[in-house]
């Protein structure tokens, strides 16, 4: 599903990732994890084609993402193959759950306003929130606006989901419920995810750990 090989990457005169290799299989759930400052999140950006790196390769379902230099291919790209859960939601605020989750079938144009508001209840309900579709995110508790941006990562069906501290923002018995379904849609739908995270029992719940330690995986 995903592989990278050798990826560098400085800011100034900082080398912050120092030659990553790792791969990701189909419906594998891979953690990352290490010290702040490690580079866990610089390398998810670069994965997740929100970055570039200095050096290396990366390849996704066999394309060769490092060769998608034009910033409109990429885009392309991202908003068909990968999904992104952040830390902090990142919910439109003036828009309502249905209307959030479903943002990002609308930006890729292939299915009309219907199918992809038909698609985002779908997935809302699934998750837990059929009371909640029409609700916009302050009035939706932080459990819930995660399980919107869950749903918004899941609309156009990706390859791959990568998250960032996805619980990190969460009280205890909502990041339990959020780590166990990243388990659950993997078993029902083979759902691939990349999961950056601090939290201990999450990491050692996934297929494989990779720890980074000052831009090198241990």
């Amino acid at each position: 599903m995903l592989k990278a090989v050798n990826i560098t990457k400085s800011y100034g005169g900082l080398r912050v990732l120092k030659g990553i290799d790792l791969q990701v299989e189909k419906g594998g759930i891979v953690s990352i994890v290490g010290a702040s400052g490690a580079g866990k999140s610089t390398l998810l950006h670069i994965l997740g084609t929100l970055d570039t790196a200095d050096g290396g390769e990366l390849f996704v379902n066999d394309i060769a993402v490092h060769g998608l230099k034009n910033s409109n291919d990429l885009a392309r790209f991202r908003n068909k193959n990968i999904g992104f859960i952040f830390q902090f939601h990142n919910l439109l605020p003036e828009f309502t759950a249905i209307e959030n989750a479903a943002m990002p079938g609308f930006i890729a144009g292939n299915r009309s306003e219907a199918e992809v508001k038909a698609e985002a209840e779908k997935l809302l309900k699934r998750l837990g929130l059929s009371h909640r579709l029409h609700h916009k995110p302050g009035q939706l508790s932080g459990g819930e606006q995660q399980r919107v941006a869950v749903a918004r990562a899941l609309i156009n069906n990706p390859s791959i989901v990568f998250a960032d501290e996805p619980s990190g923002n969460l009280d205890s018995a909502s990041a339990d419920a959020l780590h166990h379904l990243f388990f659950e849609l993997r078993q029902e739908w083979g759902q691939t995810f990349v999961i950056v995270t601090h939290n201990i029992e999450l990491a050692d719940m996934a297929d494989q750990k990779y720890v980074i330690e000052d831009g090198m995986i241990l």
